[in-house]
């Protein structure tokens, strides 16, 4: 029998405030749950708008702690309703000065297994983020959860092949990348990189993108949206580029295997040649 997991994301327009963008995308995870997905995942910083189009200290405002917020205590109040595992991207505050952009991931049961720190930060006309964020420190995780191995990298760290492979080496069958890119920086790129990515790394990967125009700035978040399998082909339609949307996909994670038996990248890596890639 194949290891089919119907699955989820959600790419979104901003409201305008908190509660009413949780609310939406709750609504969003319900209708994914009568579907039959079994994962979901949202768009980085979900709660918020995109906030660092603009360097601005009232942007800290979005921030919560995590896993203690009320976004992610919300979040796993909705995982308990739906039986559904939920990736969820917010700023989180650690303690004074220490911001992250980040997140939970939240088990079928409501449990919240960890969180993941974006990496890599980009400090670039339209994506200041370094002026909000610090970098990464957790790792890569890969968190076992009751439809599999799943892991995060998020946005700008997609550019990046070592945290894709790392995440692969990790066990990771999923990889959720939230993320909020505008047409004129990288759309070239968005149906290029993270296909290669499942290729190389051998497993899924679920792109999701902003949709819109926001307060913030003149960034136009071009959605487009989907799943991609370990061969390097979408599953089922890309999202679209002016909408918000919400997917659900089977994804055959039997597949995995298949295609790590007919192609051998594992096998046929060399780390002990590999050594000046991590030179300063």
């Amino acid at each position: 029998m194949a290891n089919v997991v119907r699955a989820a994301l959600v790419q979104a327009t901003w409201t305008g405030d908190t509660e009413s963008m949780v609310a939406k995308h709750e609504e969003h995870a319900r209708a994914a749950a009568r579907q039959g997905a079994r994962i979901i995942g949202f768009q980085e910083v979900f709660n918020a708008p995109y906030f660092c189009q603009v360097q601005e200290p009232e942007h800290y405002r979005w921030a919560e702690p995590v896993p203690d917020g009320p976004t992610v205590r919300r979040m796993r109040d909705l995982a308990r309703e739906t039986g559904m595992v939920i990736v969820v991207p917010v700023f989180e505050i650690e303690q004074s000065g220490f911001y992250y952009n980040t997140a939970a991931v939240i088990d079928a049961d409501g449990t919240c297994l960890g969180k993941y720190r974006k990496h890599h930060i980009p400090q670039v006309k339209g994506f200041w983020e370094k002026y909000y964020f610090k970098p990464g420190n957790l790792g890569w995780p890969v968190f076992d959860t009751a439809v599999g191995k799943v892991g995060v990298y998020i946005c700008y760290d997609r550019h990046f092949p070592e945290g894709w492979r790392q995440l692969g080496l990790n066990g990771a069958q999923l990889v959720y990348n939230p993320s909020a890119t505008h047409r004129g920086l990288s759309a070239h790129l968005w149906q290029l990189e993270q296909p290669a990515a499942a290729v190389a790394n051998e497993y899924f990967i679920a792109a999701i993108n902003r949709v819109g125009q926001e307060e913030y700035g003149d960034n136009d978040f071009y959605g487009t949206s989907y799943f991609v399998d370990p061969r390097g082909q979408f599953v089922g339609e890309v999202a679209s580029d002016k909408s918000e949307e919400l997917l659900v996909r089977d994804l055959d994670l039997d597949l995995i295997e298949h295609v790590r038996q007919q192609w051998a990248f594992y096998r046929d890596r060399r780390p002990d040649a590999y050594e000046g890639l991590v030179q300063p």
